[in-house]
């Protein structure tokens, strides 16, 4: 690989940012941290002095950010920002990932896909639940065709009782939903992805805020100010694909069940299935007899050595940043993280009119 080093600014120091993808690119050895905007400026220094190179600058403008010379730009910022920040990246020469979802709607979405082909720029969006090692292997497992035909899949992204009640999670003009384009959307993208299927027929769906005017002092973050609390607490879509293929999508922040799981997908197909619900479970039918097996997803076999290990997050900052240096696509592709946001928001407006929204069969992904 390339020993360019490439630099990189940050829009956006909050959670996901300091959590997320700054620990991970400040362990890429082609990676130097040379500029950090928010909007509070202690934030944006705080994280400066953590990851920074020296002489790392601070902005609270991100325009201004925009103007140094930098090679890749990651936009952490609330969704509402997601798309004008992201083109003005682009067209000013950066690689950029934004973090999930895309945008808050598909018309933002869809400018973001154009500004990267117009500026010749590469764009993904933070979609880390790919690069785990079950989502990789089942991948392998699909392509394989050991699986047949998948005709049926479920998008799993169910918490019995967690909704965030910090930040602005709650504000649905600054978010556009509540679990649906927070959790969902991760699950969706892992099942799209897994089935290498982009092509929707129609979406049918619903939502719900079951919790209006109450609060839950059992929620695992706290109890929440209904005040707050603009957006569903649950949603859940009917996905039919060109193919007859049918995906349900649920997602909740809080539900009252047991079978809880989020980023998790379940895939049935005509000659074996698969689900992460105790970790990667394969099945199928063998010489008459049905068969579970669970891969071996560890390098362990020596006492007190698990063998070299990559978090999820620290192997998509790579990806990204090899995908650079070797001018290839990105594992995620601006066009795959679209047609996931076109299906949520037919998922939103097909609860708000209650009828199936269609998609233009001319325009279906390619």
């Amino acid at each position: 690989m390339s020993n360019k080093i490439l630099k990189v600014g940050i829009i956006g120091c909050g959670g996901i940012g300091t959590q997320k993808h700054l620990p991970a690119l400040s362990k890429q050895k082609n990676v130097e941290l040379t500029a950090f905007c928010d909007l509070v400026e202690s934030r944006a220094q705080n994280a400066a002095e953590t990851f920074g190179t020296a002489g790392a600058k601070v902005f609270t403008d991100y325009k201004e950010l925009l103007k140094e010379e930098l090679d890749v730009v990651h936009v952490c910022t609330p969704n509402k920002s997601h798309s004008f920040i992201t083109i003005d990246a682009l067209e000013s020469g950066k690689h950029v990932m934004c973090e999930k979802p895309m945008a808050k709607t598909a018309d933002e979405a869809r400018a973001m896909v154009e500004a990267a082909k117009r500026t010749g720029k590469k764009l993904t969006v933070g979609y880390q639940n790919r690069y785990r090692d079950d989502s990789l292997h089942l991948k392998k497992v699909c392509e394989s065709g050991q699986l047949g035909d998948v005709y049926y899949a479920k998008a799993h992204a169910v918490r019995r009782r967690a909704v965030p009640t910090w930040g602005i999670f709650l504000n649905k003009e600054e978010q556009g939903g509540g679990p649906l384009i927070d959790i969902g959307t991760h699950a969706l993208d892992l099942t799209l992805w897994l089935l290498d299927n982009y092509d929707v027929k129609y979406v049918v769906g619903n939502t719900y805020k079951a919790w209006d005017g109450r609060t839950s002092e059992a929620n695992i973050f706290g109890a929440w100010k209904q005040e707050e609390y603009e957006v569903e607490d649950s949603a859940f879509g009917f996905i039919t694909m060109e193919n007859g293929a049918t995906i349900v999508l649920e997602s909740s922040w809080a539900l009252n069940t047991l079978d809880i799981g989020e980023g998790q997908t379940t895939l049935c197909g005509t000659e074996g299935g698969a689900d992460m619900k105790d970790g990667l479970r394969i099945n199928g039918e063998e010489f008459g007899k049905f068969f579970m097996k669970k891969p071996e997803l560890n390098d362990g076999s020596v006492a007190f050595f698990e063998g070299e290990t990559e978090e999820p997050q620290d192997r998509e900052a790579r990806m990204w940043i090899e995908a650079i240096l070797e001018d290839r696509e990105p594992l995620v592709k601006p066009e795959e993280a679209l047609r996931v946001s076109e299906i949520l928001e037919a998922i939103y407006e097909s609860a708000k009119t209650g009828k199936p929204v269609y998609f233009k069969k001319e325009e279906a992904f390619a």
